[in-house]
């Protein structure tokens, strides 16, 4: 088995492209050792010293590193861990729930809710995924115009976030629905 990796816009986290699905029914997020108990592969990835988070994509792994562990030295046990999880035979997620995606929205707004997920998911999630990430909707204040956005895997964190949220998504987001005035990511 061939993994291959890539860098990705934030320099603690880093793509494993392992050329086969890892999650097929939707991205998983695992931010703690405790929660990666539902992901044998995960839980894996969290025993090798550094790991702060390991988020699976549909066909890739990207992994968060403590900032004073160097990729040199925890990526060998992170390519071996990887290849012993999916030659295992193991379920990759386990007892994982389907996470359900973006925020629930029932409201005067919901229509305009339901035009912001549109535009996240066709034209901004497909573009955060190439660089290990994803984006859910969070939450709509109608008062104020303002989205709110939940920024994981390798977008969380990451230090072109903000400008990914400013210059693209709010950009986007507001050219296509007048009622939206500006965009924010929330932990």
């Amino acid at each position: 088995m061939f993994i291959q990796t890539e860098a990705t816009p934030n320099p603690n986290t880093l793509k494993f492209l392992p050329g086969r699905e890892i999650s097929p029914g939707g991205p998983h997020e695992f931010e703690t050792a405790d929660a990666a108990e539902a992901s044998p592969l995960a839980a894996d990835l969290f025993l090798i010293q550094g790991v702060t988070g390991v988020f699976l994509g549909e066909d890739f792994i990207a992994i968060t590193k403590d900032g004073a562990v160097e990729w040199d030295h925890v990526k060998p046990f992170l390519l071996g861990a990887i290849m012993d999880g999916l030659q295992s035979g193991r379920p990759i997620l386990g007892d994982a729930e389907t996470e359900s995606g973006h925020a629930a929205y029932a409201g005067d707004d919901a229509e305009i809710v339901k035009e912001i997920i549109e535009l996240i998911d066709t034209r901004v999630r497909p573009a955060v995924a190439q660089d290990g990430g994803d984006i859910l909707f969070h939450s709509f204040i109608a008062d104020s115009g303002t989205v709110r956005l939940k920024m994981r895997g390798a977008c969380s964190g990451c230090p072109s976030s903000t400008m990914t949220l400013k210059a693209g998504i709010e950009n986007l987001l507001k050219h296509y629905i007048p009622e939206i005035q500006s965009v924010e990511a929330v932990a």
